[in-house]
């Protein structure tokens, strides 16, 4: 079969690459508490295989639905490992979309009916470079962060960038392009796909497959006195859902461990492991009208990338996920804190120091599982041969680019380090209106006789050299205070083992035994 057009070439130099080639693929540079839900999207991959993809190969690639990849800043490509081999990161999107019949059927909320629609489900799932191992990462609904400028593709309607507002709204701000930008700025990932889903797809494909066990600790009913809830129903222990119960399980909020958004996240999480258990050893499954079936019921529902907007382009990454066992495939959330502000006590915020080690992990390719290679010592930065000048004579501008992880910028936080910087001598220290928000503290120079210089600044305040870093997007030198120092006169030491964070609450996928813990008072 030949590959279609302008997507299968660029697979099989990624796909060649995973294997130990040396050629880097090219990369095309109040609601309702809705629909929570991704695990179908990784079973069709892995399901992908089936003598029925090729079967129903036009069929199938006539009815796959497309959109932009990414509306923000480009992407840089990703470095390959040791071996030429590099990874592949999916952003799986679950959308709340009520805009057809089948949708607003399920999903209620009158009021909301072909309204914009809302990323209520976010996980990026993470292919190694080896291949040996995935990590899934969600971010929950409820978290305020920046929003990059975005432009629908469609309308053409340019969505300036925003501060402080909840990640489910990217997806109204020009489509699922948009959230990809968002991931991207929040992480500093590179993603190469994405996959989005509807109400619909979850109750169809949750029919097709036969059912996934689910365990709960006690009996529940998820509806509280004001008539809230999902109003899933089931006797403790496990219970096979399928249909709309699936899609009930999926949307519990009230009624799981504390009646939050990261509980629902958890059993997301339980879920999707369970599924991928139930799809590796139900036999009934190589049926090709079954598998047949199943293929239908996710194109109907799924929405990807151009590039990845072709039956040999999904059967290439079904490939590729379907060898990683059980035992390698790790579920985290983003590790999170409750908002201190005022009217937004409710919504979640990244927790500093430990949100960003996840994704460093994520954008290092190394396994949440911990059962990566032995970490080795991190090159501090070259020191410059350059000679500095004396401090008096080093002029910097200081920039306060604290909101770098979605929340506010710390007010006076560039004058606060300008006044540091001067306490050590440099007196040309000037503090640079400019917000220009980063994840971690830089030291741009813009020319290579200013090296020796920036990296004397960032010596007297403890930043590594490591961060310092040539840009002709600055003029002189600019030092970048990021979401990593937020306070504190003393730059932090870098948490850099390879741990995954316990906040994180990974979850493995050969974890058979978990169970959902019930919420008091939502028993019966």
């Amino acid at each position: 079969m030949s590959p279609a057009p302008g997507g299968g070439h660029r697979s099989s130099r990624r796909r060649a690459a995973a294997h130990g080639g040396t050629r880097r693929a090219q990369r095309g540079k109040g609601r309702r508490r809705v629909l929570r839900w991704s695990a179908t999207v990784l079973s069709v991959l892995i399901l992908a295989t089936g003598a029925a993809g090729y079967l129903y190969y036009e069929h199938l690639n006539s009815k796959i639905k497309k959109d932009r990849l990414n509306l923000g800043r480009q992407m840089p490509d990703h470095k390959p490992n040791s071996q030429g081999q590099t990874p592949l990161n999916i952003l799986v999107i679950g959308s709340d979309a009520r805009d057809t019949k089948a949708n607003q059927k399920l999903g209620g909320a009158k009021e909301t009916f072909n309204a914009k629609p809302l990323a209520d489900v976010q996980m990026l799932l993470h292919l190694s470079a080896d291949r040996s191992n995935i990590s899934v990462v969600s971010m929950p609904r409820d978290t305020m962060l920046r929003i990059p400028e975005c432009k629908d593709p469609k309308s053409g309607t340019v969505y300036p960038a925003s501060d402080w507002i909840q990640t489910n709204q990217s997806l109204g701000r020009g489509g699922p392009g948009c959230t990809v930008a968002t991931w991207h700025e929040l992480t500093g990932i590179t993603i190469d796909h994405f996959m989005m889903i509807d109400f619909a797809g979850v109750v169809s494909m949750a029919d097709a497959i036969g059912g996934v066990p689910v365990c709960v600790t006690d009996n529940i009913y998820s509806r509280n006195d004001r008539g809230q809830g999902s109003y899933l129903r089931l006797e403790e222990g496990t219970t096979h859902v399928k249909g709309k119960q699936a899609l009930q399980w999926l949307r519990t909020r009230y009624g799981f461990d504390d009646g939050t958004d990261l509980a629902r996240t958890r059993a997301q999480h339980m879920y999707m492991n369970s599924m991928v258990r139930e799809l590796r050893k139900n036999a009934k499954l190589t049926d090709p009208n079954k598998l047949r079936k199943l293929a239908e019921a996710a194109v109907d529902a799924l929405t990807v990338d151009e590039e990845l907007g072709s039956v040999p382009e999904l059967l290439g990454i079904g490939n590729e996920l379907k060898s990683v066992p059980t035992k390698r495939i790790t579920m985290a959330k983003m590790p999170s804190e409750y908002s201190t502000r005022p009217g937004f006590t409710s919504k979640v915020v990244p927790k500093p120091g430990d949100a960003e080690k996840l994704f460093r992990l994520v954008r290092e390719d190394v396994p949440l599982d911990g059962k990566g290679t032995a970490k080795k010592k991190k090159a501090s930065g070259t020191v410059s041969k350059d000679p500095a000048a004396a401090p008096a004579e080093i002029p910097v501008q200081v920039r306060n680019g604290t909101g770098g992880d979605g929340q506010f910028a710390q007010k006076g936080r560039a004058s606060e380090v300008t006044a540091l910087l001067q306490a050590k001598g440099f007196a040309q220290a000037v503090a640079d209106p400019t917000v220009s928000p980063q994840q971690k503290t830089i030291v741009h120079f813009s020319n290579a006789e200013l090296e020796g210089d920036a990296q004397a600044a960032a010596k007297a305040l403890g930043i590594p050299l490591s961060s310092v870093k040539q840009s002709t997007a600055v003029t002189g030198i600019a030092l970048t205070v990021g979401a990593d120092w937020r306070l504190g006169d003393v730059f932090p030491e870098a948490d850099d083992d390879d741990k995954t964070p316990s906040t994180a609450e990974a979850l493995r996928g050969d974890d058979s035994k978990a169970c959902m813990k019930v919420q008091p008072g939502f028993t019966w």
